[in-house]
């Protein structure tokens, strides 16, 4: 089963990354938000850990969920970004303007998944504990996803941006010489 599971997550990400690339008309924005999946699967192996269950089929379809809920947050985060700076806002007065104005939609979008999940986590009933592991491993994927997309999806942003900034700046002054 995990033989077929592994293709499926990375169709899944490649899957999200095109609908990003085509909904935000650039290559650079879905890439940034993409970072916000590696926190996830620190989420996963501690909430595993720490409930002390296995990585088995319904968690590992959890992990599949996960690769299109976590970049929400992110999704939202660089999307207000991008329109300050369509505004005409700073690269990092963007940032640092963006990020405590959507701070309370990321934390809404995330508890209510995480409270909605919690019950199934429980496994209480018949036949719930074998779909908790499933539900463990969205809280705490989401959960580690959601702090460090606050603090990790920024940096990744300022630094590329700053690159393309410094890109576009010294191909300016190359077609100018040319020019002179």
């Amino acid at each position: 089963s995990f033989a077929s599971l592994i293709p499926a997550l990375a169709l899944a990400i490649l899957l999200v990354y095109m609908i990003m690339a085509a909904q935000f008309e650039s290559l650079l924005h879905p890439f940034i938000i993409m970072f916000a999946l590696p926190q996830t699967f620190i989420g996963v192996v501690l909430s595993l850990a720490i409930t002390g269950r296995t990585l088995n089929v319904p968690a590992f379809i959890g992990v599949i969920m996960l690769s299109g809920i976590v970049v929400n947050n992110a999704i939202v985060l660089v999307d207000y970004i991008n329109k300050l700076r369509g505004r005409g806002y700073g690269l990092q007065e963007a940032i640092l303007a963006a990020g405590p104005v959507r701070l309370r939609p990321i934390l809404m979008t995330t508890l209510t998944t995480v409270l909605g999940m919690f019950p199934m986590a429980l496994g209480i009933g018949s036949g719930a504990e074998m779909q908790a592991p499933l539900a463990t491993v969205v809280i705490g994927g989401l959960a580690m996803s959601t702090i460090l997309t606050l603090v990790i999806v920024p940096v990744i942003y300022c630094i590329f941006e700053g690159w393309v900034e410094r890109f576009k700046s010294k191909r300016q002054k190359v077609n100018v010489e040319e020019a002179i």
